[in-house]
């Protein structure tokens, strides 16, 4: 079976053509700037990888394109749209609506519509994408596979915020909770490969990226997560400011002569490690900042790490002990500077970094010395394989 994996953003298509099969990725790409000019990045496997700068007005355009370049003589690596078995679309936030993915239907797809306000950026572009692939190929199944679902396990303890309870029952203000293909594939991932017990297993994820997230993973299941009613809770990330004193937004609007939006712009786009180094949101640059002396882009780095320790510990206390620590994404596969000094703060709970083992990047490993009473392991992600097999399993 091929699935065509889509992830639709508000101005990007990200897709991966997969042989269900082999689990291999046949083609691999991107469309970016939709609706500004149009570009789109193509990777057949084995292949150069092809740019073709187009205009893209709106997703249905972007995924015409996708289409034809996955047919295209030259470049395709299908004869033609009947190989494409099934669609996989990523949707960031179903609500309290999906605790598992699902076959897209109409009924499907409002509901999906009436969680847009929680995710006023994703939601609707993830709707473009799944009503653009239903036009062009009719008849072909798709799916929806949520961010929120995997952690649709917590208990009310860990969903629920101090707030009048008809905020939750009339509103539904809880805790959600995102990155939840990626922190079920690598929990999973690990357990296998650690030799845990699925039934009896502790694991802490922490998925760093520009977007940083971390779970608590007991037998399985998700028990706590950062990321609450939106993404802008938890960690300090690229941009995104993480937990802070809600007071300060009214103190700042009046402080700033700021509006309500304005200040969720300065929250979500002007914060983070960005907004204390004052030089980038990518710990690539902030890295050879500090090494140039730069003092704020080292404390930026020094406090995104200590709040990811701190979470650590949150975590284990959550679950009354843990197994194994694990580090995915673009942050946490790659740097390996920044593991190690995660790791500096949990000698308490036994932690013993192998840095000859610890100094790799975006290699499935484990750092951790055999002494270590905590196992800690790097696990790329795969959220576009584990798309993939949640449709398989749904349409077969």
């Amino acid at each position: 079976m091929k699935v065509l994996v889509i992830n639709c953003g508000s101005s990007s298509l990200k897709y991966q053509l997969i042989d269900s099969e082999t689990e291999q990725a046949l083609a691999v790409g991107l469309c970016e700037r939709i609706g500004i000019d149009g570009r789109l990045n193509h990777t057949p496997a084995g292949g150069e990888k092809v740019v073709i700068e187009k205009d893209m007005p709106n997703h249905e355009v972007a995924v015409k394109m996708v289409l034809e370049e996955l047919t295209d003589p030259e470049n395709g690596v299908i004869r033609d749209l009947s190989e494409i078995d099934a669609i996989g679309h990523r949707v960031v936030h179903g609500g309290e609506k999906f605790a598992s993915s699902v076959v897209i239907t109409d009924e499907v797809m409002a509901a999906i519509e009436e969680c847009n306000p929680l995710a006023p950026l994703h939601n609707p572009a993830n709707l473009i994408g799944i009503r653009a692939c239903q036009a062009i190929m009719p008849g072909v199944p798709n799916t929806a596979v949520f961010d929120t679902a995997f952690h649709q396990t917590m208990e009310p303890v860990a969903f629920m915020y101090g707030l009048p309870y008809e905020c939750y029952e009339k509103y539904k203000v809880r805790r959600y909770g995102f990155h939840g293909t990626s922190h079920s594939f690598v929990s999973a991932r690990a357990i296998e490969v650690l030799g845990l017990d699925p039934k009896d297993s502790k694991v802490i994820v922490c998925h760093l990226g520009n977007g940083a997230s971390i779970s608590a993973v007991k037998n399985g299941k998700s028990v706590d997560t950062s990321m609450g009613l939106t993404p802008l809770e938890g960690l300090v990330m690229g941009t995104r400011s993480g937990d802070i004193d809600p007071a300060i937004i009214e103190y700042l609007a009046h402080s700033m002569g700021k509006t309500l939006e304005e200040m969720m712009t300065l929250l979500n786009k002007e914060s983070g490690v960005y907004g204390l180094s004052g030089v980038s949101s990518d710990f690539r640059d902030l890295e050879a900042a500090a090494d140039d002396g730069n003092e704020k882009a080292q404390m930026a780095m020094d406090v995104f790490g200590y709040r990811v320790a701190k979470y650590i510990g949150a975590y284990t206390a959550a679950m009354n002990g843990v197994d194994a620590i694990v580090f995915t994404a673009g942050l946490g596969e790659n740097n390996h500077v920044m593991r190690e000094y995660i790791c500096s703060y949990l000698g308490y709970l036994g932690v013993e970094i192998d840095k000859k083992e610890n100094a790799v990047r975006s290699v499935e490993k484990v750092v951790s010395t055999p002494e270590s009473k905590v196992k800690v392991m790097v696990v790329p992600t795969n959220e576009e394989l584990a798309i993939a097999r949640e449709t398989v399993a749904l349409v077969q």
